[in-house]
């Protein structure tokens, strides 16, 4: 069998009305209004003598590590296709519809079959569109699109969103992951087909308003179909702590359409020279790793530890008390949280999936330390798990460590996930 891709894209745009989970707040201001742009569920299958894996992306927040489950389920039941070799992903998108529980934002009930039923119905057309192809990878660099948000200051903690109008703040905490990665597909006479983008930037255009919007990753499959590619997916990277606002105030926030514009722009510099390959090994492995729940102090129930930083977009934290009592319910509970790391190998490529928001660090780490695959970080993919920040960023806190929902587990998860994925890699290795 020669190798062969297929790709579908399935509108799973939500009606006005619908719920959003875009801030932490609910209140009448979270109800959709306005639908700026559809939002999509996006498919490609990959099929090579050597294996088959597939990728479904997301237009959404994000999705329950159940849903992708029921998804896959589906999908073995009507293709036959292994749902353990498919790949589910949001973009991260702040500005569609709540697929989740979210402090004062619940997800939206009503919507979520349709989620489902969009996955599902995208997979089997892209089955049905396969044919022969050829593939190309390569990369490159882009500065002025993410940045870190978190600022230290002069007394050692943290702000998130923080910014050097401050005469506090100290320096930026962290780095970047400036790596765009493209993976191209065209036919064996060169027609385009289609492109993956992966990059590490929050989407959080439109998070805090009324419209519906795909965010730059939807911007991005719209500019790359002008430009001749008819499909594009975008897999975030480890974005935990990154943004499209410059903390430094040096280079001027991009819009959605501005990013998507930049990212176009990268991607044909690196499709101009790429080599294509028609027979790639194709591979996947996964594994369910127990992550520990945080210790539940006196002082993490208040929000009184060093650091902690509740609440970032408005004023009230009423929110954290009416959340905090159902997490600590959910913890004694379940005692750890699942959570399932997938990767995938294209000959010398990986990628690594985590359902979470990985700080940038941690995505750094399990790429340097796989060498010599060149690694790419797909998050959140495979469910939630919440914020994942690397281990010293509990010493100076910030609103991305202080205990809630979407802050719940230990500061060792960050490198019980990295040890995790090192090892599913080191499987490829040999």
């Amino acid at each position: 069998m020669s190798f062969r891709v297929g790709f579908a894209t399935v509108d799973i745009t939500p009606p006005i009305g619908t719920k959003k989970a875009g801030w932490l707040k609910f209140d009448t201001t979270s109800i959709s209004d306005t639908i700026l742009d559809p939002l999509y569920a996006r498919a490609a299958v990959l099929q090579a003598n050597s294996g088959q894996i597939a990728f479904i992306t997301l237009d959404i927040l994000s999705i329950r590590w159940t849903q992708v489950n029921n998804i896959r389920k589906r999908i073995e039941e009507v293709t036959e296709f292994p749902g353990s070799n498919i790949l589910i992903a949001a973009t991260h998108n702040h500005a569609g519809p709540a697929t989740a529980n979210l402090g004062d934002a619940r997800r939206d009930e009503s919507y979520l079959q349709t989620l489902e039923d969009g996955a599902v119905d995208a997979f089997q057309k892209a089955i049905k569109n396969m044919q022969e192809a050829e593939i190309g990878f390569g990369h490159t660099f882009e500065w002025n699109i993410a940045y870190n948000r978190r600022v230290v200051m002069r007394d050692g903690t943290v702000r998130m969103k923080g910014t050097f109008t401050d005469l506090n703040s100290l320096y930026l905490e962290g780095p970047i992951d400036p790596e765009v990665a493209i993976i191209a597909f065209r036919s064996l006479t060169g027609e385009k087909m289609g492109v993956i983008v992966n990059f590490a930037c929050h989407p959080i255009h439109h998070g805090g308003d009324t419209v519906i919007s795909s965010g730059f990753p939807g911007a991005l499959a719209r500019e790359m179909k002008r430009r001749g590619w008819p499909q594009t997916l975008f897999l975030n990277g480890a974005n935990g702590n990154l943004s499209h606002g410059d903390p430094t105030g040096v280079n001027e926030a991009k819009n959605q359409e501005e990013a998507s514009r930049a990212l176009a722009e990268d991607a044909e510099r690196v499709i101009a020279v790429l080599e294509y390959v028609e027979d790639p090994v194709l591979c996947s492995v996964s594994t369910t790793v127990k992550l520990p729940f945080r210790k539940i102090t006196e002082a993490e129930l208040k929000g009184t530890t060093f650091g902690a930083q509740r609440a970032v977009e408005h004023e009230d934290t009423s929110m954290y008390e009416r959340d905090i009592p159902i997490t600590v319910k959910k913890i004694k509970k379940r005692k750890f949280n699942l959570a399932e790391i997938q990767a995938f190998l294209i000959d010398q490529l990986a990628i690594v999936a985590i359902p979470a928001e990985f700080f940038v660090e941690n995505g750094l780490i399990i790429k340097e330390r796989t060498y010599p695959l060149h690694t790419l970080i797909a998050s959140p993919a495979n469910g939630m798990v919440g914020y994942v920040p690397h281990k010293d960023a509990f010493i100076r806190g910030g609103y991305e460590t202080t205990f809630s929902g979407w802050s719940r587990l230990a500061p060792t998860a960050a490198d019980l996930i990295i040890d995790e994925a090192i090892n599913l890699l080191r499987k490829f290795k040999n």
